[in-house]
């Protein structure tokens, strides 16, 4: 029997005989990892467990769910016993036993009877990194509270443990400030495609931050800096230089639509690296201090994004002042900067700040070395390949929702056949903070389109920034064998899931077809157009 469990692991063996749910069974021990257990159980099985805290509560049933904190072990890992006649979760931390939670959960299967059963096993698990996220741009297009926390839920129940929020860009100003509150009034009015806008207010985000917590997931959120910077212009003019309409601009502009760049007026198009602050007039620093300040503030987790990519429209002299002086605003907050990789190149960035990579599995133009300054400087990095787990790629060349300038279309085997150690020479596991999928909302304005593009691929990255990358079942074949059962688990919570791919027929002339097929799924659908490389990007 296939278990639809991902990610993976570190060890999982199966024994005979299963643990049968009834309304029957108690859970006892941890008061809030039963109740989580209790919860997930309910809403996957209609089966109410009973939830008993004291032990001696429960010994009329005689069969019971015990969860427990123990001493020992690696943070965030957990032991789970299944035997027919009892369960057993331990952890150190609520985290693992969260994630115990989940793993349990997805072990459940029908038996013959119609009912529920946990097949008796054996786990030890732990996670490989320890940052585990997804990023979601609510720039391109906003997305209201309720459909966020849904996302929380679900990349928590695969064991990610950051969402990192793109709050601003080119297309809108997500976030209200008390200091700034032009930004969220004047900035949030539309979103890409001339869809209408949105913003957070400051009771939303700190709901989100709570929420978030409750699930064990830390929010990261970014403000990009000093270019995708055209929003805050609307509200703050005299802080931004004149867009600068480059052929790529024009380009893109001409594929996508969207117009033109103007300033004073909302820009709803795809193009990138035309706007910038004002880099040496010194209320741009005012103004982040504001800004960045506030943020931190609302803000309990350690990291602070500062985008920094595609500042096409700033000279490498001002980037570098600019990227200097914005993360020694952040350390000065008590926050550990985050940027992404194109500001490895500073070299007078604050040490330990932390680079988040976009290229591709394979480097290209010097994405690496900018990469491996980051490591020179004290800093370690989030990997987010854009050719394997930018959701926002398109899955295959049918679909109508995402873009292709990551080497085209990013197939579920894409995104789960790379290693992080092997994308940045030199790179090991300590200097890799983590992975991260990233998913831009360029085309995407629905709550049906995330799922569309996140599922199934959501998971390989869950995979690879959990699970031992040389483990038994860390292979595609396997993988897919496995997220398919899983996906049974989505379909019943009323996810709307893209394909995945049929393991492979048995032999013969179909094995072959099969083959042959896989193939053209995971080969990249042609190059990207320049209009396409210029509507690409890290944000």
């Amino acid at each position: 029997m296939v278990l639809g469990v991902v990610p993976f692991p570190r060890s999982l063996s199966t024994r005979a005989g299963a643990f049968a749910l009834s309304p029957e069974v108690v859970l006892t021990g941890d008061a809030e990892a039963a109740s989580v257990i209790a919860d997930l159980v309910l809403a996957r099985t209609g089966v109410r467990l009973r939830v008993a805290v004291a032990v001696a509560a429960a010994a009329a049933s005689g069969r019971t769910i015990a969860v427990r904190r123990t001493g020992t072990g690696a943070p965030e890992g957990y032991r789970l016993r299944v035997d027919p006649g009892g369960v057993a979760l331990e952890s150190p931390d609520a985290a693992g036993l969260f994630y115990g939670a989940q793993t349990l959960v997805q072990l459940l299967s029908h038996n013959d009877a119609g009912g529920w059963d946990l097949p008796a096993a054996d786990i030890s698990d732990a996670p490989r990194f320890a940052h585990r996220g997804m990023m979601l741009d609510v720039a391109r297009h906003f997305f209201p509270v309720p459909v966020v926390e849904r996302l929380i839920d679900r990349i928590a129940a695969l064991k990610l443990n950051v969402l990192h929020l793109h709050l601003s860009d080119d297309q809108g100003w997500r976030l209200a400030l008390q200091s700034r509150p032009a930004l969220a009034h004047r900035g949030s009015q539309t979103s890409a495609l001339g869809d209408p806008g949105g913003h957070f207010t400051r009771a939303d985000y700190a709901h989100l931050v709570a929420y978030a917590a409750a699930r064990h997931v830390r929010v990261v959120p970014e403000i990009d800096l000093p270019g995708h910077t055209h929003a805050v212009g609307l509200a703050y003019p005299e802080l931004v230089e004149p867009p600068v309409i480059s052929a790529s601009v024009a380009e893109t502009a001409a594929t996508f639509g969207g117009g033109i760049p103007t300033p004073g007026e909302p820009y709803t198009g795809f193009a990138v690296g035309f706007s910038s602050l004002r880099i040496c007039d010194e209320a741009t620093y005012e103004f982040l201090a504001d800004v960045l300040g506030e943020i931190a503030a609302l803000t309990p987790g350690p990291l602070l994004h500062i985008g920094g990519d595609e500042a096409l429209g700033t000279s490498a002299e001002d980037y570098a002042y600019f990227l200097t002086r914005a993360t020694e605003i952040v350390a000065g907050l008590g926050k550990t900067p985050v940027a992404w990789h194109e500001a490895g190149r500073v070299a007078r960035i604050a040490p330990g700040t932390i680079g988040q990579y976009w290229g591709f599995v394979t480097p290209i133009d010097g994405a690496d070395e900018d990469a491996r300054g980051f490591i020179a400087g004290g800093g370690r990095l989030i990997l987010s390949p854009a050719d394997a787990i930018y959701l926002d790629m398109k899955p295959d060349a049918q679909s109508a929702l995402g873009l292709e300038w990551a080497n085209g279309p990013t197939s579920l085997e894409a995104a789960y056949s790379w290693e992080p150690t092997r994308v940045i020479a030199g790179a090991s596991d300590r200097d890799i903070l983590g992975v991260e999928a990233a998913l831009w909302t360029e085309t995407l304005a629905t709550e049906a389109d995330i799922e569309a593009m996140v599922y199934p691929r959501i998971a390989a990255a869950a995979e690879i920034a959990w699970s031992a990358a040389d483990g038994p079942e860390r292979t595609w074949p396997a993988f897919r064998e496995r997220v398919a059962v899983l996906a049974e688990l989505w379909a019943d919570a009323g996810i709307r899931a893209g394909r995945i791919a049929s393991p492979p027929p048995v032999a013969g002339a179909e094995a072959a077809a099969e083959s042959e097929s896989a193939a053209a799924d995971s080969d990249p659908a042609g190059s990207a157009s320049p209009a396409e490389s210029a509507a690409g990007s890290a944000s």
